[in-house]
């Protein structure tokens, strides 16, 4: 194999290592926020066990549906983390 060749597969061997790490990293900066989805746009199943599935929720902002957002920007968006909604249900 001469240089040239060797070169390029080592290039594409890094770039789909970096392509795989990928997903790793979007999942770590993410988090549920809750009470933001709109009716039918739920990432998930509602923590009140009404549904268990994604694209199920029937109202706007439901406190117990939730979405993916990026990490920190939940607050901004005026909805709940997990354990805010949690605190909610017991009192």
């Amino acid at each position: 194999m001469n240089q040239q060749a060797m070169i390029a597969a080592a290039a594409a061997s890094l770039m789909s290592l970096t392509l795989m790490s990928a997903p790793a990293q979007a999942a770590e900066e993410k988090e549920k926020c809750f009470g933001i989805a709109k009716a039918g746009q739920n990432d998930c199943a509602s923590i009140s066990g009404v549904h268990s599935c994604a694209g199920q929720s029937k109202v706007d902002m439901d406190k117990m549906e939730w979405k993916y957002v990026a990490k920190g920007t939940c607050k901004g968006m005026k909805g709940a983390t997990l354990d805010e909604v949690k605190n909610m249900k017991k009192g």
